[in-house]
């Protein structure tokens, strides 16, 4: 039997991580942790401890305590706050990852799964159509930690044979969780603003092409890359995944079809220098060969998921 634990179940992706690997693998065989309280449907569905992925030796006694088999190590500092706090952001997110990759090779972890991001790619990087194997010159704290890390699980992988599997995640939206200090974290915010006031004042330029994925996709792919047989990887650094790619012009457009009256207004502020030297759109190719890659929603899906679902929420 598979026991697998999450750190950082309470951040974007792993309140909902969680609870679909519960679904599949069962509420007690799926252990949660953060630095934080995490919400009731996580706390309230399955085992919950409070753990800073920094503290080593905790980290180790719940591993070979809870005889855990497979590790997803969300928790990270993300690219708007990273820029506020340089050094502190790149000691947890890098350290963090070390303290998971030792553990892993020591107690000989059957899988370990590691987000990587969009932010790996830089100013550089062709920002269209952008390919698996490409320059990759990141320019921001983030970005730095993302290459960096990707290099590790690398190594990891040939030289120690610790399974380590990830995914660069673009922009993720999701109803279940607001933002958290990401440059794509526009594309949650505008659906609230939307129901809320009729209005947002967006970070970053009408034109900013960027690529997205409604969360359900992401967490789909991410089980379904965990799930592979190995022999299918090609690459053990990072898989490139697309989803949806859009401005907050067409994504403003696309709310409008729901709230007429909603009014976007434009005021770009350093995230927009990051936004810039990502990329606009991404060739996912080598995913969707290697292990089947699919999407299930479109931007008019997403949408209006997106708003009859805050609605609920806030109204």
């Amino acid at each position: 039997m598979e026991k697998i634990l999450v750190i950082g179940c309470s951040g974007q992706i792993g309140s909902e991580l969680t609870l679909e690997l519960r679904k599949i693998y069962g509420n007690t065989n799926v252990i949660a942790t953060d630095i934080r309280p995490a919400n009731a449907e996580v706390s309230g569905s399955g085992p919950f401890e409070i753990l800073d992925v920094m503290d080593t030796a905790k980290l180790q006694l719940i591993l070979e305590h809870e005889r855990i088999t497979h590790v997803y190590h969300l928790a990270a500092i993300l690219s708007g706050n990273a820029e506020k706090r340089p050094l502190a952001s790149w000691d947890i997110n890098m350290r963090s990852l070390m303290n998971v990759l030792e553990l892993g090779r020591e107690l000989k972890l059957k899988k370990i799964f590691w987000p990587s991001s969009i932010a790996v790619f830089g100013p550089t990087t062709p920002r269209y159509n952008t390919p698996q194997f490409t320059v990759m010159e990141p320019n921001t704290v983030y970005g730095i930690s993302k290459l960096a890390g990707e290099r590790w699980i690398e190594y990891y992988y040939n030289k120690y044979g610790v399974d380590v599997r990830s995914l660069r995640y673009p922009g993720l939206i999701s109803y279940k969780t607001e933002a958290g200090g990401g440059t794509t974290d526009y594309a949650v915010e505008i659906f609230y603003a939307a129901i809320r006031k009729k209005k947002y004042e967006c970070f970053l330029g009408p034109e900013s092409d960027l690529p997205m994925m409604f969360m359900s996709d992401a967490i789909k792919a991410t089980i379904d890359l965990m799930e592979a047989d190995a022999s299918k990887l090609s690459l053990r650094s990072s898989y490139n995944v697309a989803g949806i790619c859009f401005n907050p012009r067409q994504l403003a457009d696309e709310i409008k079809k729901y709230i007429p009256d909603f009014e976007i207004t434009y005021k770009p502020d350093f995230r927009q220098a990051i936004a810039d030297s990502w990329p606009a759109c991404i060739d996912d190719s080598v995913a969707k060969k290697d292990w089947g890659l699919v999407y299930n929603y479109d931007l008019p899906k997403m949408a209006e998921v997106m708003i009859r679902e805050i609605r609920k929420k806030l109204l």
